[in-house]
């Protein structure tokens, strides 16, 4: 669900980020800035999905934090929360199998995470 989209995001970014431990993506595409801006954008992302998001988000933070603290009503806290999950999802899975835990963010494995992102 929205994956690829995700995908693509940290695609189009991770070369902003060079220079910094692999292990900071995450926190800086998606804990220092939005995937999305805007409630009419939130809104049309989150589309016929809202409700398996909504889950998906209320299951991570019960199991994270003992507690559901995401404000449901507001479309952009929805896609940004949601968007953060997945996000660290894909970076911890990309690390993991690109085996570069502790490395830092350079051409070389630009690359490589380029194609794994693509793949």
């Amino acid at each position: 669900m929205k994956k690829t989209e995700i995908k693509q995001y940290i695609d189009d970014y991770i070369d902003d980020y060079k220079g910094t431990a692999c292990e900071e993506l995450h926190q800086n595409l998606f804990n220092t800035d939005y995937y999305i801006i805007g409630t009419y954008k939130a809104t049309q992302w989150l589309g016929s999905d809202t409700f398996r998001i909504i889950e998906a988000i209320k299951e991570y933070e019960q199991d994270n934090f003992g507690e559901v603290s995401t404000d449901f009503s507001n479309p952009e806290k929805i896609v940004n929360m949601f968007a953060y999950i997945r996000g660290e999802e894909i970076i911890n899975n990309m690390l993991n199998d690109l085996e570069i835990f502790g490395e830092h963010v350079n051409e070389s494995n630009i690359k490589r995470m380029t194609e794994y992102l693509t793949s």
